[in-house]
């Protein structure tokens, strides 16, 4: 089967969208598949066509302008035609200002059209920003309403969102791939002795996001002055990729980076073969995001997978994976005193958090994702698969860690 793939950022931009688009296409591959990614040459230095290391085919345009973090590209119209026409299925990864285009033209040429919901989008406040928000927002809707099926995480997300709640219909649920390089012999402790771990009094709390401000970097913060209350000793370890158009963001958190300098360590963007050893550091790691545009968090999956317990927002989608799992708990969103003794209730306990981490990885892994894709995309090119996998991805999760099969739908 040849799939086109499209969303504005590839890798090696990091972003979860990012990372979940380059797992995918990479299992779909070696399930036998032909993948073509369009995307934009958002850097200069990448080239405009190349095949991954994996067989994965990028074909990038160029970029002439920037609106926000969004991208005109005056090349991208005909390249997306001339590659739906080469294409049996296309899919397409939301928010992307582009996307009503390829809908039609997947409509147009009769090539069936999958949408994968990742998120809302909401820029920083503004005149512009909310101009923005609201174009993207019609765009969507116009892909939603052109498409076959529309893929979201999670059931409860896809019930609380503007976007998706009246496209229901049309909506399947797909667990993202996960997936992390194990640690290498010697690696986490040579990560502790880098970063001044190694005989630590007090827990590790990890963060890894993005320093933007609906990740709620600041709420991690204001709870630092109750957690180190208890545990005087603690440290925040930060795994922060680069984030675009949040400079200003940054500059308004800096006062508190300085404060808290002794117990906030921010690691810069961290390697791909490092975040195990990160991970496997932390007591406990913490996603204290603070809207919809967090429809998930693969990173709760990857701590989990190491042995690390999460603390998430109770936001539609976000709360999932502690729910599912048990291996954390949730915190309100925003609240900073509450996000402080979700925290603490997990570093005084951590033993009862732990589960297997072969059930986890086995649930999220990319072949699974890939499988139920290829299932999906057979049934829409009248392969032979007859009909969707209706039954709950998550429901062996749930009762392998112990959790009620209908407590998510509840929340």
């Amino acid at each position: 089967m040849k799939i086109l793939v499209v969303l504005t950022y590839y890798r090696p931009h990091v972003s979860g969208l990012t990372i979940y688009a380059e797992r995918l296409a990479g299992a779909l591959v070696e399930r036998g598949h032909q993948v073509t990614v369009l995307t934009s040459q958002y850097d200069r230095r990448l080239p405009r066509d190349e095949t991954t290391a994996g067989g994965v085919r990028v074909v990038r345009a160029p970029v002439a302008m920037r609106v926000s973090k969004g991208v005109i590209m005056p090349t991208f119209g005909p390249l997306a035609t001339r590659l739906t026409r080469q294409q049996d299925v296309i899919h397409l990864h939301l928010p992307q200002f582009d996307a009503p285009g390829l809908a039609l033209r997947g409509r147009l040429m009769r090539k069936p059209v999958v949408l994968t919901y990742h998120c809302d989008l909401q820029l920083p406040p503004g005149p512009f920003n909310r101009l923005v928000n609201g174009v993207v927002l019609v765009n969507n809707w116009i892909a939603g309403r052109l498409a076959n099926v529309v893929v979201a995480y999670t059931q409860d997300y896809a019930i609380h969102s503007h976007f998706l709640a009246p496209l229901r219909g049309k909506v399947q649920v797909i667990p993202p791939p996960v997936t992390l390089a194990p640690a290498r012999p010697g690696a986490v402790e040579a990560f502790a002795e880098k970063w001044g771990l190694d005989g630590a009094a007090g827990p590790v709390i990890g963060l890894a996001a993005r320093l933007a401000a609906e990740k709620g970097v600041e709420v991690l913060l204001g709870a630092l002055p109750r957690i180190l209350a208890e545990f005087p000793n603690a440290r925040v370890l930060f795994a922060q990729p680069p984030a675009l158009g949040e400079k200003e963001y940054e500059r308004r958190l800096q006062p508190l980076f300085q404060e808290y300098a002794d117990h906030w360590t921010s690691l810069g963007s961290v390697d791909q073969d490092e975040m195990a050893p990160f991970y496997r550091n932390c007591d406990v790691t913490v996603l204290p995001s603070l809207n919809s545009t967090e429809s998930f968090g693969l990173v709760q999956i990857e701590g989990m997978m190491c042995g690390a317990p999460c603390v998430a927002s109770n936001l539609p989608g976000v709360r999932q994976p502690v729910l599912m799992t048990g291996m954390g708990e949730i915190a309100p969103v925003g609240d900073a005193g509450g996000l402080a003794e979700a925290i603490l209730k997990v570093l005084r306990n951590k033993p009862r958090y732990l589960r297997p981490p072969q059930v986890i990885a086995e649930a999220f892994s990319p072949a699974e994702t890939a499988r139920r894709y290829e299932g999906l995309f057979s049934r829409l090119t009248g392969g032979p698969a007859a009909a969707p996998d209706g039954a709950d991805p998550y429901l062996r999760l749930r009762q392998q860690c112990g959790q009620n099969s209908d407590r998510g739908s509840r929340c």
